[in-house]
C-alpha cells in the first residue's frame, strides 16, 4: 500500500515535503479542495533555499490551461502539449530542478473504478523510476480533491494528508478581512475572546469556506459582531451536509431530558472538560475515546447522545455508516477519510454513530471486494490511534452483530446496556413528556400528580420510552379529537391498546440482556434495576 502520513498543522506539512523533496521521492499525492492552498506552500518550499537547499523552479499542470510555470508576478505558459503526458515528458526532460503540480487527474486514474488511463498510469511508473535516477533533484505533486491510487501505482506515490486550516490559520484570515472592511462601512465589534469563537465556529472548513461564512456574516446585517456566530455556525452545517455522511446536529435537549440512566448520565457527567489542558497536565489523564451504547430500541440511546452535546457544549456530528459504502470500489475509503478528518478539524467534537451494527456488521467479507473490511479497519486503526479530541459515541440495538474487534477494551473507554426501564424511571420519563406537551388551555384541568405518575408507571411494565411518549400523544390526540381537555382516562385507552415491544421481541431482549450481564455495565444503577421477563416468556420458561 502507499504510505500515507497524516500530518497537523501547516508547518509539520510544510517540514514534510521539504524532507520528501529532499530524499528524492518522485510522485506525492495530495487529496485536498485547497488548491490554492497547497500551491502556495510548495511554492514556497521550493522558494526556501535553507531548507530545501537546491531551489526549484514550480510548474502546474492542469486540463484546462496546460502548462504553466509559476513565477513571482504571474504564470509563463510552457508549449508542450496540453495532456498529463506530455507534462510528465517535460519534468522528465527537464535539466534543473523542479516540481510539477498535477491538477485532478484522479478521474484518469480511474476514479469510481472506471475510465482509467493505463497509459498515463503505465507512465507515471517510468518516471517514478526516472526521476529517482536523475542528476538533478525533481518531484510531481498530484492534487486533487479525491484520492484514486490504482493497484499499480501503490508502491510509487506517497500519500500525504492536508488537514483543514488550524484555529491559528483562521484567526489570521479572519484578521485580514476585517482589515480589508475597516473603510467598507461595515461596523466591526469583536473582542478577542469573541474572534476566537467565530473562529472555533469556522474550524472544519476550508479557508475559502471560512472566508464565505465570514463575508456572508458581515454582508447579512452591514456588521461583524458576535451575534453573527448563528451565520457561520448556518454557513457550517450547510458544508457539512455537503457531504452527504456527516450531519451536524443542533439539539435543544439535555441531560434532564433523559429520564433514567443514572449510571450513564454520571460516567458522561464524570468526564466533562476530561479534554481541556487541566485534565492532561494536572492529573496526566488521556481524553476519553468514546462509549458503545447497546440495548433494548426506544430506551433512550439516541436522545442521550443529542444530550450529551449540550451537557459537553461540543458540535455533535451524526455519521451515517450507510453513506460510507457508496457501492464504488474506492470511494468507501475515501468517504471514511474524509468523515474522520472533518470530525477532527473541529475536535473537540462528538461523533456519533448511531446503529453501528447496520455498517459494520457482518463486515462485507469478499461480497465486495473487502471494502468493508478495509474501511472497517480504517475506523478501528483510527479509534485506537487517534490523538485529536474526537469522543466517539455509537449506539446499537444488535450487538451480536458487531465484529469482536469492535468490542475489544481500548476501542472504546465503556460499553453501557441500556434495559427496560424501571417503575422509577417510567415515572420519570411520564412526568418529562407530559410537563412538556401540557401548556396551554388543554392542561388547565389535568394536574401531573404523584398519584398519577405512580399509578401508570405501574401499569406500563415493560413499556420502552419511546412508547411512553407515543401514549402521551396518542392520548393527546384522543382530547384533540374531541375538542377537549386531556382526561386520565385517555392515557389509561392507549395504554390498554398498546403491545409493547418488549412483548412482540422478547427474545430478542432476553438475548441481548443475556449477553451484557457478562460484558457490559448497566446504565441504570444495580439496585433500580430489574430482570422484567412478559409474561408469555415466563410460561415458556
Amino acid at each position: 500500500m502507499a504510505q500515507t502520513v497524516v500530518l497537523e498543522g501547516l508547518k509539520k506539512t510544510e517540514q514534510h515535503l521539504t524532507n520528501l523533496f529532499k530524499a528524492r521521492f518522485s510522485f506525492v499525492y495530495i487529496p485536498t479542495w485547497e488548491e490554492i492552498r497547497i500551491v502556495d506552500l510548495i511554492t514556497k518550499i521550493a522558494n526556501n533555499v535553507k531548507t530545501i537547499k537546491t531551489k526549484r523552479d514550480v510548474f502546474i499542470w492542469s486540463s484546462t490551461e496546460g502548462l504553466k510555470k509559476n513565477l513571482k508576478d504571474g504564470q509563463e505558459s510552457v508549449n508542450n502539449g496540453n495532456e498529463p503526458i506530455d507534462a510528465l515528458n517535460f519534468i522528465d526532460n527537464y535539466n534543473n530542478p523542479a516540481i510539477l503540480i498535477l491538477k485532478d487527474i484522479h478521474p484518469l486514474l480511474g476514479l469510481n473504478n472506471r475510465n482509467a488511463d493505463y497509459n498515463l498510469i503505465r507512465k507515471i511508473r517510468d518516471v517514478a523510476g526516472s526521476l529517482k535516477n536523475a542528476d538533478v533533484s525533481k518531484n510531481v505533486v498530484i492534487i486533487a480533491p479525491s484520492l484514486v491510487l490504482p493497484l499499480e501505482l501503490q508502491k510509487d506515490i506517497t500519500v500525504v494528508d492536508f488537514d483543514l486550516p488550524t484555529l491559528d490559520e483562521i484567526k489570521s484570515l479572519l484578521n485580514e478581512m476585517i482589515e480589508m472592511n475597516e473603510s467598507s462601512g461595515i461596523v466591526i465589534d469583536l473582542k478577542e475572546d469573541e474572534k476566537e469563537v467565530l473562529c472555533k465556529a469556522a474550524q472544519g472548513l476550508t479557508l475559502q469556506e471560512a472566508e464565505n461564512a465570514f463575508a456572508r456574516a458581515m454582508v447579512s446585517k452591514g456588521q461583524l459582531t458576535i451575534k453573527e456566530l448563528d451565520v457561520i455556525l448556518d454557513e457550517k452545517c450547510q458544508v457539512i451536509k455537503k457531504t452527504g455522511i456527516l450531519e451536524f446536529i443542533k439539539s435543544d435537549f439535555n441531560m434532564n431530558d433523559v429520564g433514567g440512566l443514572e449510571n450513564l448520565k454520571k460516567w458522561l457527567i464524570k468526564r466533562n472538560n476530561s479534554w481541556l489542558g487541566k485534565a492532561q497536565k494536572d492529573y496526566n489523564l488521556p481524553a476519553p475515546k468514546g462509549v458503545l451504547i447497546t440495548g433494548v430500541p426506544g430506551c433512550g440511546k439516541s436522545l442521550t447522545a443529542k444530550a450529551m452535546s449540550a451537557l459537553w457544549q461540543l458540535p455533535l456530528l451524526r455519521l451515517d455508516v450507510g453513506k460510507i459504502f457508496s457501492g464504488l470500489v474506492g470511494s468507501s475509503e475515501e468517504n471514511m477519510r474524509k468523515a474522520i478528518q472533518t470530525a477532527e478539524a473541529v475536535a473537540p467534537s462528538i461523533l456519533w454513530i448511531d446503529e453501528i451494527e447496520k455498517g459494520f456488521g457482518g463486515n462485507g467479507g469478499e461480497r465486495d471486494g473487502g471494502t468493508a473490511t478495509r474501511v472497517f479497519g480504517t475506523f478501528l486503526t483510527w479509534m485506537s490511534e487517534k490523538t485529536k479530541p474526537v469522543f466517539v459515541i455509537a449506539t446499537a440495538n444488535n450487538i451480536n452483530a458487531l465484529p469482536s474487534e469492535m468490542l475489544r477494551k481500548g476501542r472504546f473507554d465503556e460499553i453501557f446496556f441500556v434495559d427496560l426501564p424501571t417503575k422509577a424511571e417510567r415515572k420519570v420519563i411520564f412526568k418529562l413528556h407530559l410537563e412538556k406537551r401540557l401548556k396551554g388551555s388543554i392542561s388547565k384541568d389535568f394536574a401531573v400528580t404523584d398519584t398519577l405518575l405512580n399509578k401508570l408507571a405501574e401499569i406500563t411494565e415493560g413499556f420502552v420510552g419511546a412508547e411512553i411518549e407515543q401514549v402521551v400523544i396518542s392520548a393527546l390526540f384522543e382530547a384533540f379529537s374531541e375538542n377537549r381537555t386531556l382526561k386520565e382516562e385517555d392515557l389509561y385507552k392507549v395504554i390498554k391498546n398498546t403491545v409493547p415491544l418488549s412483548t412482540t421481541q422478547s427474545e430478542q431482549i432476553l438475548a441481548i440482556r443475556e449477553w451484557a450481564n457478562e460484558r457490559a455495565v448497566a446504565a441504570t444503577a444495580h439496585d433500580e434495576s430489574y430482570n422484567y421477563v412478559p409474561e408469555e416468556t415466563q410460561e415458556q420458561i
